[in-house]
């Protein structure tokens, strides 16, 4: 089977309330559910939660909801050990169906930049080949090359945060955006994963562990987390762009 499993909690300090706010008309939230509810090659889908708003959104779309332990719905918590608890769950209700989980679409509540037909795209490129670890959708932003990233020194002032050595020859370096060619960021949009990958997380790459070491992109533009208040309009564009209305979705025919 395949299985879709989300993420979200209530308490979130830098912008309360965001996996819940109204975008386009229907709450943050719904996005994802919906991606998951009309791909083809999902099977079940769960919402990890603390919090019912979220757990009635997921509950409209036939989602079975995972109490979140209060250990895991702490803004300390990671992630990576939210999918583990979660996958726990969701590995008993297959071996109860007689089931084995094949892979798993991890989604967040707060990343509304993800349609049905791009988890089925990564469920379709894991399954042809059997070398990698997950698909996971990226867009593309070089205004923020790592060579352009600053960090504020003891004075309070900018320096390089990442040294320039690092990049090769400083003496090559300029500051056109593209001159380190394309610089693409995970964007949290979906991460298509083998379950195994939870079981070795230690052996992934940084920062998201729980997408292997074999990681191939499913490439997009616009894709984000929303954390910050700014980001929704970007968000609004991208659901437009792809067919959101505030009175239609793409999958209504």
């Amino acid at each position: 089977m395949i299985a879709a499993l989300l993420m979200g909690r209530k308490g979130s300090v830098g912008l309360p309330g965001k996996n819940t706010m109204p975008v386009l008309g229907r709450p943050l939230a719904e996005y994802p559910f919906l991606a998951a509810r009309h791909a083809r090659c999902v099977d079940a889908i769960y919402i990890s939660t603390d919090d019912e708003r979220l757990a009635q959104i997921g509950r409209k779309v036939g989602a079975r909801v995972i109490d979140r332990p209060p250990h895991l719905a702490t803004k300390e918590a990671l992630g990576e050990h939210v999918y583990q608890h979660g996958l726990s769950v969701i590995r008993q209700d297959a071996a109860q169906a007689g089931q084995e989980v094949e892979l798993l679409a991890l989604l967040m509540c707060n990343a509304a930049t993800v349609v049905a037909a791009q988890i089925d795209e990564a469920a379709g490129i894991l399954r042809r080949d059997p070398g990698l670890d997950s698909v996971v959708t990226v867009s593309c932003l070089n205004m923020w090359s790592p060579l352009r990233a600053r960090k504020l020194d003891g004075e309070g002032l900018l320096q390089p945060f990442v040294p320039f050595e690092a990049f090769g020859d400083p003496q090559t370096l300029n500051c056109d955006r593209d001159s380190q060619g394309d610089v693409w960021f995970a964007d949290m949009g979906l991460s298509m994963i083998r379950p195994a990958n939870l079981d070795l997380l230690e052996q992934g790459l940084l920062p998201q562990k729980w997408m292997g070491r074999r990681i191939a992109p499913l490439k997009q533009w616009g894709g984000c987390d929303v954390d910050y208040a700014w980001q929704v309009p970007g968000v609004e564009h991208w659901l437009r762009e792809h067919g959101f209305s505030e009175t239609g979705t793409p999958y209504d025919d």
